[in-house]
């Protein structure tokens, strides 16, 4: 683990529920239509394309969905919606959304980067957004349309926090065992899993302890993918193969692939816990709240509805924005059912560690931030 004092950000607080502050590198959208200062252009019409996980993922999807849908509620429209039923449905969803006088459209995931940047640069009087994306194919450091504004995470900073609750928890059970694993190896993926393995380490150092980490080596970048985000066969024996380690947490990254990773764990009878990712996966699928220990948030749905409004108002801005603890872009959730068998002192361990985090005094250092 890596730990400098080179960052300096903002201090912290834990709300009641054991809910941590999000947070962001970047400046959020917060430009909002105000008392009519800011009209509503009456044309304005917001889109949204789903990858093909579906608005029903429980994770980035439908964070993203409830984004559009809260932002349009507030101005008073009504968005336009494409779900993604597989990957070849990206570039005829944007030409529908072109073709429908979309003046903003909003992409979900990087597996759109390339249609939407093609999109982008035959329409520059429209305006994009794309999440966990920079745009960036051609890997030169800019986004590759100068209409696009990137909304990207920097998950590793809350990951941080839930590699030190799991290995917290179970070190306290005794098995001394956590593990993970994804979907694609991307770097909205991986950034999860750098994070849940410096947090452990974190554990093992404060606490002396040797809580080990399978199914990902942050040092080697090698770990247990799936190959996609489909919730199937594969997923479920990806899951399997980590539980074989006699692990007794495990953080599934990849939006509904976590189903697979609750379903062995039910096959296998015994009391593992999982962690959620982008969403508080307890609240967003109450089936598996009795497994879920805590969540690592993106606040997905905040960024699209910031980003629409800003937009709808004619304050588009193609700058990225990067969640972070600061500024809450990422966060913890509350702990749920677990909340009252929590280690002792656990919760004011993680406030300090995420004021240490806020303040610079800890770095959390992932070559898959953004």
């Amino acid at each position: 683990m890596t730990i400098s004092t080179t960052k300096k950000l903002l201090g912290a607080t834990v709300a009641a529920g054991v809910i941590f502050a999000l947070a962001g590198c970047g400046q959020a959208p917060t430009d909002k239509p105000e008392g009519g200062e800011k009209p509503v252009d009456s044309d304005f019409l917001p889109c949204l394309i789903s990858d093909a996980g579906g608005w029903n993922d429980k994770s980035f999807n439908q964070s993203a969905k409830e984004g559009m849908d809260s932002a349009a509620d507030e101005l008073g429209i009504k968005p336009l919606e494409f779900e993604s039923a597989n990957d070849n449905d990206y570039a005829p969803n944007l030409e529908t959304a072109v073709s429908e006088g979309c003046s903003l459209i909003v992409a979900v995931g990087f597996k759109l980067s390339a249609a939407t940047v093609e999109s982008a640069l035959a329409n520059p009087e429209i305006d994009y957004a794309i999440i966990d994306d920079y745009a960036d194919n051609d890997f030169d450091g800019t986004t590759d349309a100068p209409n696009i504004k990137p909304l990207v995470f920097d998950t590793a900073q809350a990951a941080y926090l839930g590699g030190y609750a799991a290995a917290a928890w179970s070190a306290q059970s005794g098995v001394n065992k956590v593990g993970t694993f994804g979907g694609m190896q991307i770097p909205s993926v991986a950034v999860f899993m750098d994070g849940y393995q410096l947090g452990v380490d974190k554990y093992n150092e404060d606490k002396s302890a040797a809580v080990e980490v399978f199914g990902w080596d942050a040092a080697t970048q090698k770990g247990s993918f799936t190959g996609g985000f489909d919730a199937n066969d594969t997923a479920k024996q990806t899951a399997q193969g980590v539980l074989d380690q006699g692990v007794d947490v495990i953080l599934p990254v990849g939006g509904p692939v976590y189903q697979s990773a609750a379903a062995a764990i039910t096959d296998s009878g015994k009391d593992t816990l999982m962690l959620g990712v982008d969403s508080d996966l307890a609240v967003a699928d109450p089936n598996v709240a009795g497994m879920t220990l805590v969540s690592i948030m993106k606040a997905i749905d905040v960024a699209v509805h910031d980003a629409t409004v800003a937009a709808a108002g004619g304050e588009f801005d193609a700058a990225p924005y990067v969640g972070t603890l600061e500024n809450e872009g990422v966060k913890l959730s509350g702990f749920g059912d677990f909340e009252g068998d929590l280690p002792e002192g656990l919760v004011d361990e993680l406030a300090e560690l995420q004021k240490q985090i806020i303040a610079g005094d800890i770095t959390v250092e992932s070559e898959n931030s953004p």
